[in-house]
């Protein structure tokens, strides 16, 4: 994490489910720019969190918006997601790390694969990002070592571009050596 402090990070709070509030709260920090997609902004003022902008066609949430906060308004028929949006506006505003939250989950598969998809198009920029919900972080590793922390008793290594080669993992119960992943 210590890469993180010399980047400009983004946090981008969407409409999905957040079943463990603390959780997400205690990953928040002071220096993040906090972006809310449409009823993101409600996940985001119930932990506390006063975010620097909100934006979406409001398709989702109604209620008022503070107003020390930068709103930018969409409308319903566009190309993109109202969190696509938010990740466009973190770019063009310099962030270089991004961490999604309420991002999965609810009856909206299509909005999670989506937002996974938005963790390729980052990498594919050569820019950090990950989705954390209550169960599990989620990133794309395409070029680098990835070590994971003792804190998981669990993690999955899944191939969604082709066919991952050099795969090594050790110290687990499952260990390969050169393995390839389709």
């Amino acid at each position: 994490r210590e890469r993180d402090r010399q980047m400009k990070r983004c946090v981008i709070f969407g409409g999905g489910q957040i079943g463990d509030p603390e959780q997400i709260k205690n990953l928040v920090r002071q220096e993040d720019y906090l972006i809310c997609a449409d009823s993101g902004y409600r996940h985001c003022v119930q932990l506390g969190f006063s975010p620097q902008l909100v934006l979406g066609d409001f398709d989702s949430y109604a209620g008022v918006v503070q107003s020390d906060c930068e709103l930018l308004r969409y409308p319903i028929e566009k190309d993109d997601t109202d969190t696509m949006l938010a990740l466009r506006e973190g770019l063009r505003r310099g962030c270089d790390t991004f961490y999604l939250y309420g991002a999965t989950g609810g009856a909206r598969l299509d909005h999670t694969l989506g937002n996974v998809s938005i963790l390729l198009y980052l990498d594919s920029l050569g820019k950090k990002a990950e989705i954390v919900d209550d169960y599990s972080e989620m990133q794309i590793v395409s070029k680098d070592e990835v070590s994971i922390e003792d804190k998981y008793p669990f993690f999955s290594l899944l191939n969604i571009t082709g066919c991952a080669r050099g795969i090594t993992i050790r110290d687990a119960k499952y260990p390969l050596d050169g393995a390839e992943i389709t």
